[in-house]
């Protein structure tokens, strides 16, 4: 059976993509760190629709942790074949207020576990076996601005560490992105200011789960298909936005 590792499983949108590999057969390892209870509802919603699932925690801020999460990930006749990088840390910072601190913390999660991961994943895949490696990004990347600064350089490195290993693991590994726009309502966000960012791009339709998951089964069913980015936006980077959408002020268009 296929297996598959999702970081940060065990609330939005790692929840939704474990979901959805769990229904496409996977054996999925739901990871989490400070998510338990959100971690078991997940495996429980698996098992309840017919699906195999585990829960395995990880400090993905610890490189010991990171390395040794993929080898934990085991269960009788399961081939650990697919990993979906999907945990983030996401803390405003500016140039002014960044600190060394918060560059560590978004680089030892974003960036460094990411790669901890896959080199565990391309370590223990079977000789016979191909697998896939999915790194979700941010449209953030092709539509910058200084807003949440440290956390934008962490996936701006990951963007580079998709096509690098897309160049190292190949043709064992294809390795492949998915940038997000705004999905899911966050933080202090009322329901009224979120549904207006969320259709403030230019096809004036919020970017929802099952779109991501739709992106997902595009880049596990297209053998042909790494080292590139799904940008899964409605449009948001081609705006060209001063600041983040969460402190931009202008008014929709139309």
């Amino acid at each position: 059976m296929k297996g598959a590792l999702v970081t940060g499983a065990g609330l939005r949108i790692g929840r939704a993509l474990a979901l959805a590999l769990a229904s496409d057969g996977y054996f999925v390892f739901v990871h989490h760190n400070r998510a338990s209870q959100g971690a078991r509802e997940t495996v429980a919603e698996i098992v309840k629709a017919g699906g195999q699932a585990k829960a395995v925690r990880a400090d993905l801020a610890s490189a010991k942790q990171a390395e040794a999460l993929v080898e934990r990930c085991q269960a009788r006749g399961v081939r650990l074949v697919c990993l979906v990088n999907n945990a983030s840390q996401f803390r405003l910072d500016r140039a002014p207020t960044a600190t060394a601190a918060g560059f560590d913390h978004h680089m030892a999660v974003n960036l460094r576990a990411p790669l901890l991961l896959s080199q565990a994943l391309a370590r223990q895949l079977p000789e016979n076996e191909t697998g896939i490696i999915v790194n979700l990004l941010d449209q953030k990347l092709f539509n910058l601005n200084p807003d949440f600064l440290t956390y934008t350089l962490s996936k701006i490195g990951l963007q580079g560490l998709t096509t690098l290993l897309a160049q190292s693991f190949a043709p064992r590994l294809r390795v492949a992105g998915i940038a997000p726009g705004l999905t899911l309502r966050s933080g202090s966000q009322t329901d009224t200011r979120f549904a207006e960012q969320h259709a403030a791009n230019p096809l004036r339709v919020g970017v929802t789960t099952d779109d991501l998951v739709r992106a997902l089964r595009f880049i596990l069913a297209t053998p042909s298909f790494t080292g590139d980015t799904l940008i899964v936006d409605s449009g948001e980077h081609l705006t060209g936005r001063p600041r983040d959408i969460a402190f931009d002020k202008r008014k929709k268009k139309g």
